[in-house]
């Protein structure tokens, strides 16, 4: 039975380099970036995480069909890191969904929702299923404004959700603040 651990925090909050952090030494990592460069600033910001990373671990990039997808190359790492679950459910609801987010109701909210926590439960069953460890970072929304737009609140509303789902199944939670790890669980 695989270790579960969960990392969040806010934006910019050393979540990622905690992540890599205990992971620092390890060749047989299996890093999976839920980032799609779609315009220039993220392009950067990917080549950037990209070369911080210890050039030995693989790196997959996609946020949709994680289980499947990664099932069959689980045997050769010890160690499974996905960065990170807030970009993917951005990805699916902005980029997949094809929603008015402005003229959307709940039922397209709770549609998403249901799409994106079938992908996280995969996620979780596959990481349970494996003999190492699994590093799960994501951001928390929840801390700060109520956003103005529908698409802001609902993204908030499903991120939240998913971070407790993942939350409930992990061995140890970790939320960063300003660089510094709290171990809440």
């Amino acid at each position: 039975m695989g270790k579960i651990i969960f990392i969040t925090g806010g934006a910019r909050s050393g979540k990622s380099r905690f992540a890599e952090s205990l992971l620092a030494g390890e060749d047989d990592v299996l890093y999976v970036a839920t980032g799609i460069g779609f315009d220039d600033e993220m392009k950067d910001r990917i080549a950037r995480h990209r070369s911080q990373r210890n050039p030995a671990w693989k790196t997959v990039e996609c946020y949709r069909d994680l289980a499947p997808s990664l099932r069959h190359d689980l045997s050769d790492y010890g160690y499974v890191l996905l960065d990170c679950v807030t970009i993917m459910v951005s990805n699916f609801m902005v980029l997949d969904a094809g929603v008015d987010w402005d003229s959307a109701g709940i039922d397209a909210a709770d549609r998403i929702e249901q799409v994106i926590m079938k992908e996280i439960s995969a996620f979780l069953d596959m990481a349970r299923d494996f003999h190492g460890k699994t590093l799960i970072v994501s951001n928390e929304l929840g801390m700060g404004i109520v956003p103005p737009t529908p698409l802001g609140r609902y993204y908030r509303d499903i991120a939240g959700k998913m971070n407790q789902v993942i939350a409930g199944v992990a061995d140890e939670v970790y939320l960063m603040v300003s660089g510094v790890p709290m171990k809440i669980k």
